[in-house]
């Protein structure tokens, strides 16, 4: 998983609540293709004029627009990532260029598999974030820093967020919870150990 410090870049503007993860990335395309072929079809009912990018974008979308195009930040409504439980919908995200979300609210599953990927998810009030929205909208660039939990975007006074202090430092040091395992192996193996002396019964040779 790669670390999340600072994140720099045009914040494409998509206000609208309840973005569920069918929406985010349709099923078939999860039948149909590979983890690294997804970022094509993000959105996709909303991003093209027909079945997939071959049938033309929409020029209206926002990721379409020349000042969206290359967003690595995207703010959106309420319950964003809600619906069916599907990590293809944060692969997507990334595969398309997406580091973070800015939401007043997350779907409870989507938002623990944007911390297992590496996808920053900070929720922010709404009319906090239409600010933010408002002087990036020319796709000025905007600065999500997890370290100092600050955003920064022109001409606004810094912005602070919250995030809970643990998934703070393994986004931070670019650790899922396999590799926050393997940190504790040595403690593990002493659990074990005085295990094995206390209920022996219970292990195998």
């Amino acid at each position: 998983m790669k670390a999340v410090t600072t994140i720099i870049g045009p914040a494409a503007p998509l206000l609208r609540d309840n973005i569920d993860t069918d929406l985010i990335i349709r099923i078939e395309r999860i039948s149909q293709l590979k983890r690294g072929q997804l970022g094509p079809y993000l959105l996709e009912t909303l991003r093209y004029r027909g079945n997939g990018p071959e049938s033309g974008e929409r020029d209206d979308f926002v990721l379409n627009q020349p000042a969206f195009r290359h967003a690595c930040i995207m703010l959106v409504g309420k319950n964003f990532g809600c619906g069916s439980s599907r990590e293809m919908a944060v692969w997507a995200l990334e595969e398309a260029g997406i580091r973070c979300v800015i939401a007043p609210s997350f779907g409870d599953i989507f938002y623990s598999n944007c911390l297992q990927n590496g996808l920053l998810a900070v929720q922010l009030d709404a009319n906090v974030i239409e600010r933010i929205a408002a002087v990036s909208r020319d796709g000025a660039n905007v600065e999500v820093d997890l370290r100092a939990l600050e955003i920064r975007a022109p001409a606004i006074d810094p912005i602070r967020f919250e995030f809970d202090e643990a998934p703070r430092e393994a986004l931070l040091e670019g650790l899922d919870e396999i590799d926050q395992t393997r940190r504790m192996s040595e403690q593990i193996a002493r659990y074990r150990a005085d295990d094995r002396k206390a209920r022996g019964w219970a292990y195998r040779g």
